[in-house]
């Protein structure tokens, strides 16, 4: 962040900007939308993609733009003339933003796993730089469309102040000082597999937000989730499938319960449950050298060899700006998959399940999602839990039974099902 907001203030003095094109128009786009364009130094939002043109606008006037400021624009050509004249965009279509001149970073806030993955894969293609608001994509497809990334010569990463990438920022930081990282995860509050769009119905009612979307939080989805985004950026694995899962009083009340012989087998990512202070990130780490072990001591760290670094608050739509600055000026991503996935995620139904019956995704009726190892998931052939939306199945499936690509039909002609044989075929 030092480094960051210097470069930035230098780009902006010289009346230079970084073009961030946003994808989406909902809670968190919108929020997003407000922190371009009221805060953010040395960038300027010149586009927002949504497939209803008319909620982009919305969007636009919930962060203060004055209508006379948006136009509607079908091409990158008019995406252009529209930043020319210090006016913002509103298009349908992905490859007005893609292909725009204007644009440097591509921002995908939509939490829809195909539109989602057509948006990252369109950005790579047009040269763009890819930055993440949800997990969906990473944890489903992340790996390959790092590769393409890599290929594309951008950077393809998740964002600065959700969950992955605030613990990679501590792991970054730890590492640093001769910290080595063994455990990385994050504070959960609550957690029941079986909540849904209903059971949260009155809270997303009280906070404007869509119900699927909370119930997902509460159901532990988001958490396998972000959790395979951690575990692919560093080569943590669960020890458990879902993860064990800490319930203490405090974050720090795990250097308690861990010693250095737990981690002998490598990283592993987990998380606490009820843990002060309730929200952010945390990641455990090894240094056993006496003179070390005295000093930390006497700062209040702890008498290790195990410390633990953590953050007790996550802002996503405010700490974006610092990826899509750290992604266009240092060619740096906050958090991305190393290689070939370690980690994965499993869809496993909430009920008992009917041959016939569609599966509703993320937060809805009929499954939510754990992490597991990739291999074991590669070898039971199960269905990740972004990817069960509109999948039907073609047998039951007991209560809390992990479902397989065996048990459903896939919708036809996604391109995040292509993707994901690639990413199969290319890592095995």
């Amino acid at each position: 962040m030092i480094i960051i907001d210097t470069a930035l203030a230098d780009l902006e003095a010289r009346g230079e900007s970084i073009g961030v094109a946003l994808i989406g128009a909902g809670f968190v786009a919108r929020r997003t939308a407000l922190q371009f364009v009221t805060a953010a130094r040395g960038m300027r939002l010149v586009a927002i993609a949504n497939r209803t043109v008319a909620n982009a606008e919305s969007a636009l006037r919930f962060a203060g733009v004055r209508d006379e400021q948006i136009v509607r624009a079908d091409t990158a050509i008019e995406v252009d003339a529209a930043a020319r004249a210090g006016r913002i965009a509103v298009v349908d279509e992905l490859q007005a933003v893609c292909r725009s001149e204007a644009v440097d970073v591509v921002v995908e806030a939509t939490g829809d796993i195909e539109f989602g993955t057509r948006a990252c894969y369109e950005a790579i293609r047009g040269g763009k730089h890819v930055v993440l608001m949800g997990a969906e994509v990473d944890a489903t497809v992340g790996p390959i469309l790092k590769q393409h990334a890599d290929d594309a010569g951008v950077v393809f990463t998740y964002t600065d102040g959700d969950e992955p990438g605030v613990a990679m920022n501590l792991f970054r930081f730890a590492d640093s000082m001769g910290y080595r990282p063994v455990m990385m995860g994050q504070l959960k509050g609550f957690l029941d597999h079986y909540r849904n769009p209903d059971t949260q119905r009155e809270l997303a009612d009280r906070l404007g937000q869509n119900p699927a979307v909370l119930a997902c939080f509460a159901d532990g989805s988001k958490l396998a989730l972000e959790a395979a985004v951690m575990g692919n950026a560093t080569g943590f694995v669960p020890r458990v499938r879902g993860m064990q899962g800490y319930r203490c009083e405090h974050v720090n009340d795990l250097l308690e319960r861990l010693g250095p012989d737990d981690f002998a087998d490598g990283g592993c990512i987990d998380y606490t449950l009820g843990a002060a202070p309730h929200t952010g990130a945390f990641v455990i780490c090894h240094n056993d050298h006496p003179a070390k072990r005295e000093v930390m001591s006497y700062l209040k760290m702890g008498d290790g060899p195990l410390y633990l670094f953590y953050q007790p608050y996550h802002l996503p739509p405010w700490q974006v700006t610092h990826s899509v600055a750290r992604a266009a000026l240092f060619n740096d991503p906050t958090i991305t998959p190393l290689g070939a996935p370690v980690c994965d995620t499993i869809s496993c139904a909430k009920r008992d399940l009917a041959a016939g019956e569609r599966l509703d995704g993320m937060g809805g009726f009929t499954c939510y999602g754990l992490v597991e190892r990739s291999d074991v998931c590669l070898r039971e052939n199960t269905l990740p839990i972004a990817i069960s939306l509109d999948c039907t199945l073609t047998r039951p499936v007991a209560k809390d039974r992990p479902i397989t690509y065996d048990d459903v039909d896939l919708p036809p002609g996604r391109l995040v099902d292509r993707l994901r044989a690639e990413q199969v075929e290319r890592f095995g």
